[in-house]
């Protein structure tokens, strides 16, 4: 993804969601998209699987190249035949994102009967398949039941089941785990992990839970007001956070070698889509702003190990004092 800026007409004018965004992702990696409510992360899933509402979004520049193909030029034929085919999303709500009229089996087969034109006895001994790799117990029996007769834990791992069953080479995971308590996020996280041993498959895993990144993730982009204000190596990130905002987030996370008392919260609101600021977004609510902060938006300054971030504080030309933060 390269320089991509999306905006999405409003009565209120256009509100510019996503603002020159840069990401990339290999084979078999999995790259995590951090960042508070309302900073892009679900309109970057949306615009990588062609989700984008056409009569009120509007891609304004750049480009997202998918294994040498570019897909913001994509009619909607051809983009039926790399959704769930080549590109899969598990979206945000289980409850939601299955038909409550549909038993399991037909949810699960649809795919691979459309995409990789599977009989109905292959198609079903695929979901079978499926059911038993995400952990499933009774594959066959519970082909024939209905998204009420499953609990919560169980409707996410099938979710998964169908994202990966026409085999895709990118997985696209949009807070996968926000409606789970602990113990079934950690059997999720544990499954994406033997799920991408097995099949080498690249995941984006979207969330603003920064424990699950540390479990899963190995390179973190952080997201903030429609911008990517850094990317790095996920123990780098955790280490030494390069960005202000990305230093806020990692202070507002409670942890138990900490007394309550010290957990911050992030003053402040972000800004207005509708009219970003000029300069680096973060500004207001940073207490190392400079005056150019607030003019001039930041270019992103190279880090280690093809990380980034977009910060005046790194640029060679700022004072010594404020670079230490």
């Amino acid at each position: 993804m390269r320089d991509l800026s999306v905006r999405f007409r409003t009565y209120g004018g256009h509100v510019h969601a996503l603002r020159q965004i840069n990401l990339h992702i290999a084979r078999g990696e999995t790259l995590a998209i951090v960042g508070e409510s309302g900073s892009g992360k679900s309109v970057t899933s949306q615009a990588i699987m062609g989700l984008l509402p056409t009569s009120t979004a509007q891609i304004t520049s750049g480009t997202i190249t998918f294994d040498g193909r570019e897909l913001t030029t994509l009619k909607p034929a051809q983009w039926r035949e790399i959704q769930g085919r080549r590109i899969a999303l598990i979206f945000q709500d289980p409850m939601t994102a299955l038909n409550p009229t549909l038993t399991i089996g037909e949810q699960m087969t649809e795919g691979v009967r459309r995409h990789m034109k599977y009989s109905a006895d292959q198609a079903k001994a695929r979901a079978i398949q499926m059911l038993e790799l995400v952990g499933i117990s009774s594959p066959q029996q519970r082909l024939k039941q209905f998204p009420h007769e499953f609990s919560g834990g169980m409707r996410q791992r099938i979710v998964i089941a169908i994202a990966l069953m026409c085999d895709p080479d990118l997985l696209i995971a949009d807070e996968p785990t926000t409606a789970l308590d602990v113990t079934i996020q950690a059997q999720i996280l544990a499954l994406f992990r033997q799920i991408q041993a097995r099949t080498g498959v690249a995941i984006i895993l979207i969330t603003h839970d920064l424990g699950v990144v540390a479990g899963v993730a190995d390179r973190v982009t952080v997201m903030y007001a429609g911008q990517c204000v850094e990317t790095a190596e996920v123990h780098a990130l955790f280490a030494q956070p390069a960005h202000p905002y990305t230093r806020a987030l990692l202070a507002s996370v409670p942890r138990l070698d900490m007394p309550a008392a010290s957990l911050k919260a992030i003053a402040g609101q972000p800004p207005d889509l509708f009219a970003p600021p000029d300069g680096c977004a973060f500004a207001a609510r940073c207490r190392h702003a400079m005056r150019i902060c607030h003019q001039i938006t930041p270019p992103a300054t190279a880090l280690p190990d093809d990380g980034s971030v977009r910060c005046w504080l790194h640029d060679a030309r700022a004072p010594q004092a404020a670079r230490r933060m």
